[in-house]
């Protein structure tokens, strides 16, 4: 059954948000815009720190970086020779940018005296008793903690959409950070050298089909995280489902398996192509060796996002219309939370904070933690608690019913 379970916001923007990316254990970016109209919304990143202070998720915001007039609709992260890399999708383009990561004292950074040295960093806004307290902790403490603190340095750009309506939609770097692929509404799949971004293969897989039209079956080319320098070792055609209606297919995420070293599993999410009547989702998990499909369940809206945690235990997918989360485990596809209008308007993006990636992993009481995002604009978190957990005020009404019980027993018995 699933469990019931929304931290809530953990920050809001100036502009509506698109993609979302997690930088280590504690530090996460999202990115969006509104574009290269005059409207006055900003375009570009803002890089939060996350905590847990003993009963919620809070985010502090460490950096900014503004895009000018590009949006940026997709990004995708990865380490490469000791170097961090941010690849994004803006327009027709994919914007590379160094990542660097510096580790200031906190002291200094809440003071505001540290600056990146492309001067966008704009300091979050703190109350008067902060002041104080910053004040007084640095009076008090001759060794400040260290924080992490990022620079976003903008490198090159290459084109990698060519059709008429130019719109690059997808953009993934391989595990061993060698290469990268980008997927546009010219529905060609084009791989890359990394971080060179020299093109490799030019279509090396068709996507036939728009958003709005699409053949029965969909090319799906992708190849699962297994060290390698291939991004794609194969091409496989992934089945409809027998009930007659035809699907797209809208995310593909690998996950691997707890207690098989090596070995993933291959997540998909899809919606009806038909526009009338109710959209009904799925989510499918799928052998990536074989092209098999394992097991499928219904989702009462069409669905618009998709993640694994880095562990593979659970997948997290959000809605288009009602803007909900549910998180499901990874092995059977067994709902465990269900986040009713997470968003005002459809999720975007989702990302679990992961469990083995770089520095020091958040202590909460939760199993797992999913960030959403949305072009209402806001960061929320969802957090699943441990299986048999209950509300701390339903311990507290057990506590005093049983106290109630013995005063009343011993009044009885004239103890």
């Amino acid at each position: 059954m699933a469990r019931n379970r929304g931290d809530g916001l953990l920050a809001r923007v100036d502009f509506p948000l698109y993609t979302l990316q997690t930088l280590t254990n504690r530090h996460v970016l999202v990115a969006g815009g509104g574009g290269a109209s005059n409207t006055g919304v900003a375009n570009g990143f803002e890089i939060f720190e996350l905590s847990h202070n003993g009963e919620r998720f809070v985010a502090e915001e460490v950096m900014r970086h503004e895009t000018g007039p590009n949006v940026v609709m997709t990004c995708s992260v990865r380490t490469a020779d000791n170097r961090t890399y941010l690849t994004a999708g803006q327009e027709s383009h994919c914007q590379l940018y160094r990542v660097n990561i510096r580790m200031v004292d906190a002291a200094e950074m809440r003071r505001g005296s540290f600056r990146a040295e492309n001067g966008l960093i704009r300091k979050r806004r703190r109350t008067v008793s902060e002041n104080e307290n910053i004040s007084k902790t640095d009076k008090n403490s001759n060794t400040m903690e260290k924080r992490m603190s990022f620079e976003i340095r903008p490198s090159d750009s290459v084109q990698t959409d060519f059709g008429p309506d130019a719109l690059q939609r997808v953009v993934s770097i391989s595990h061993s950070g060698k290469l990268a692929a980008t997927g546009g509404v010219d529905c060609k799949v084009r791989v890359w050298a990394f971080p060179a971004m020299k093109l490799l293969f030019d279509g090396l897989a068709r996507l036939w089909g728009t958003a709005a039209r699409a053949p029965p079956r969909l090319t799906v080319a992708c190849q699962p995280p297994n060290g390698t320098n291939y991004l794609f070792r194969r091409c496989r055609y992934l089945p409809q489902p027998p009930n007659g209606t035809n699907y797209l297919f809208r995310r593909c995420r690998f996950g691997p398996i707890e207690d098989k070293k090596g070995e993933y599993r291959m997540f998909t999410i899809a919606n009806p192509l038909a526009r009338s009547g109710k959209q009904t989702g799925l989510v499918q998990l799928w052998s990536p060796s074989d092209g098999a499909l394992r097991r499928s369940v219904l989702v009462g809206e069409s669905l618009s996002a998709l993640a694994v945690r880095d562990d593979g235990r659970f997948v997290g997918v959000g809605t288009m219309f009602s803007g909900s989360v549910h998180v499901y485990v990874a092995f059977n596809l067994q709902r465990v939370l269900h986040v009713k209008r997470a968003h005002r308007m459809f999720v975007t993006g989702l990302a679990f904070l992961p469990v083995a990636g770089f520095g020091p992993p958040i202590t909460s009481g939760a199993e797992a933690a999913l960030l959403s995002i949305s072009v209402d604009n806001c960061l929320r978190v969802h957090s699943l608690p441990y299986p048999g957990t209950m509300p701390a005020w339903v311990a507290i009404l057990i506590i005093v019913f049983v106290l109630f019980c013995t005063f009343t027993l011993c009044s009885y018995l004239g103890i």
